[in-house]
């Protein structure tokens, strides 16, 4: 059986406690949620707020290849005309083909939530998915707290989703709202309704128990065959069902088609990435995507593993885009950067000598506190520098940076810098809302002048995070910077334990990584001249 997944990290994972994606975080997630192959992605709820609306207006420009954009909606309010509804009118606005709606399906939410009938919310539910589909519009339909409903007034909860059927809704989504739900309760239940109830199922579980995965699956089992969840189960409350572990238990346990095995080594990538742009700490211990899913400590683990992996790993690491690791000496890696070489059409694979070196130096930086999920700029420099294909475009002779307060007033921020170009230096200064704003500013002001590329670059996103908590002011400080030139966006990293610093290194990797960018740009076309002129 062929499955679909549906992502809805950008809304019901953006819900979680310590997360707040701006609208470019959103777009770099779609990106990667596109490349990775899901079928379809939530970008949010137009109507609640202008950052959403303005995704759905900037999401029309990405070149997305496999995903389907959903916007998210609830029903119309009651005694309410569709045509005259704003939430509904948001809808439209957004411009999808797919939309999701969400409606009560617990007679307690419809009576002491919403305050209207039963009769009347059955009534809310028809006339907005018939008038969506007038529209032309893909219908998906969230039975809210169906199964907390269905226990609780089984005829009322069918009955809603009845009318959804009837009224032309294209998919109906069972959701397990409060995530209080058993497996067992969850497999009778969707067994029940697939027996009742000829529409397309879906299943959409909260992490409450700790039970969302196993409801997924045994959902699954029973008859859905469209799961939602979240990257790294995040959601509000205890998360969303986890599609990290909910996708492979599905292809490589249950024996389920839906994405293939090619995409699912990009698994690890994928969730390591959602966690950069949420600049929350990865938690090794996930299942199948986490550093310590695959790693060995105790010596009869290790001397068993050495003999035959299988003994105490449960699939190959490789397949989720993983790696076995013995800890103190860990004996993986090369094959990520053969991976990602690959992905910068830079060939190593007959340079396994290379390839090594390259592992060791990312190795020894990693010990040091950088991390190149979401800093893919730096590692493509870093893998270019090392086999001597990256040209220097500029050198630092030195800067300076100067914060001055006075009583009452902001502080002011300074920066002169001296940088050498080819055989001119050139020496300038910049204010700055803050000491990196002026840094930066300085920099690129004296680069201008010899590159007019970089006129076009931004700065788009700057996240900093304490890698040790022991040390206070002086702990380590990795800087995540991403940039954009309007056509592409990078991310670069720097550590250190002098946050200026750490940010410098990102600044001039991101810098470089733009040079690098026009280079290769004036190379195809002057390749492209030569093919024309033979």
């Amino acid at each position: 059986m062929t499955l679909e997944f549906y992502d809805t990290t950008l809304r019901d994972g953006a819900q979680s406690e310590d997360i707040s994606f701006s609208l470019n975080d959103k777009l770099r997630i779609t990106e990667k949620l596109d490349e990775f192959g899901m079928h379809y992605i939530e970008g949010g709820w137009p109507g609640s707020n202008p950052k959403d609306l303005l995704y759905f207006k900037d999401v029309k420009k990405l070149n997305l290849k496999n995903s389907k954009i959903v916007a998210f909606s609830n029903t119309v309010k009651a005694n309410t005309k569709p045509e005259d509804d704003e939430t509904l009118r948001a809808i439209f606005d957004a411009d999808t083909e797919y939309v999701t709606i969400v409606g009560k399906s617990w007679d307690l939410h419809v009576k002491d939530a919403l305050k209207v009938k039963l009769d009347t919310n059955l009534k809310m539910i028809d006339k907005t998915i018939e008038y969506l589909k007038k529209h032309g519009k893909i219908v998906f339909f969230d039975a809210e707290h169906f199964f907390d409903g269905y226990k609780n007034n089984r005829p009322y909860a069918m009955d809603i989703l009845r009318v959804a059927y009837n009224a032309g809704a294209d998919l109906i989504v069972l959701c397990d709202t409060n995530g209080g739900s058993m497996p067992y309760e969850v497999y009778d239940i969707v067994r029940e309704v697939k027996h009742e109830i000829k529409a397309k199922l879906g299943i959409h579980t909260h992490n409450d128990t700790e039970n969302a995965v196993a409801n997924s699956l045994m959902a699954v089992k029973a008859g859905c065959v469209h799961i939602q969840g979240t990257i790294n189960g995040y959601g509000e409350r205890c998360g969303n069902a986890n599609l990290c572990s909910i996708i492979p238990n599905l292809i490589l346990k249950m024996g389920y088609e839906g994405l293939s095995r090619e995409k699912l080594v990009q698994l690890r990538e994928l969730s390591l990435f959602v966690d950069e742009m949420a600049n929350l700490i990865p938690d090794k211990h996930r299942p199948y995507v986490g550093d310590s899913a695959f790693a060995h400590k105790g010596g009869i683990h290790v001397s068993a593993i050495r003999r035959n992996p299988e003994t105490y790993e449960h699939i190959e690491p490789h397949l989720v885009g993983n790696r076995q690791r013995v800890l103190i000496s860990d004996l993986s890696g090369e094959s990520s950067i053969l991976y990602k070489a690959e992905e910068f059409n830079i060939d190593i694979e007959k340079d396994k000598k290379a390839a090594k070196e390259i592992v060791k130096k990312i190795k020894e930086l990693e010990m040091r506190g950088y991390q190149f999920e979401g800093a893919e700029g730096s590692l493509e420099l870093l893998i270019k520098k090392a086999l001597g294909l990256h040209k220097k475009y500029f050198d630092l002779i030195g800067f300076r940076v100067i914060v001055e307060k006075k009583e009452k007033n902001q502080p002011i921020s300074e920066a002169t810098i001296m940088v050498k170009v080819g055989d001119r230096i050139e020496h300038t200064a910049a204010l700055g809302t803050g000491p990196v704003n002026a840094l930066d500013n300085a920099f690129r002001k004296a680069l201008y002048k010899f590159y007019s590329s970089l006129k076009a670059m931004d700065l788009v996103d700057y996240k900093v995070r304490v890698l040790s908590t022991k040390d206070g002011t002086k702990a380590v400080t990795r800087v995540l910077i991403e940039n954009s030139d309007g056509e592409k966006n990078w991310g670069t990293v720097g550590v250190s334990e002098n946050i200026i610093e750490a940010s410098w290194q990102a600044l001039v990797d991101g810098i470089d990584y733009k040079l690098l960018i026009e280079e290769e740009k004036t190379n195809k076309k002057e390749d492209k001249k030569v093919e024309q002129t033979l």
